[in-house]
């Protein structure tokens, strides 16, 4: 089993920053491409910005220049950090990784999400 546990949300104010963490705790061979994802309220969930296992990032053009996505391969950990926040960056934050998760045969590869964490920018 392979959990995905998001935190470091929480209300900020326009300008502010904050720094999400995502966990990957379990039967975890590897983790290799991360992506975090973002869904305001009543639209759709977008790509925020996505790391490869050797660290190559790409980010939306909504925040360029303003997030950074870092990871600790060793703790499997992936990290966002935001800085001057804006309203328009409220939403809930989702993890996403591509896992190779060890089982009783194989490592086999396999997608998972976080639960989401909440983020609140005021004005």
């Amino acid at each position: 089993q392979v959990q995905l546990v998001e935190s470091g949300g929480g209300l900020v104010q326009a300008g502010g920053s904050l720094r999400l963490s995502c966990a990957v705790v379990g039967s975890v061979d590897s983790v290799t491409t991360v992506t975090w994802f973002r869904q305001p309220p009543v639209k759709q969930r977008d790509l925020v910005a996505t790391i490869t296992f050797g660290g190559i990032a790409d980010y939306a053009d909504s925040v360029k220049g303003r997030f950074t996505i870092s990871r600790d391969n060793d703790k499997n950990m992936i990290f966002l950090q935001m800085n001057n926040l804006q309203r328009e960056d409220t939403a809930v934050y989702y993890c996403n990784a591509h896992v190779m998760e060890i089982t009783h045969t194989r490592p086999v590869s396999r997608i998972y999400w976080g639960q989401g964490t909440q983020v609140t920018v005021s004005a």
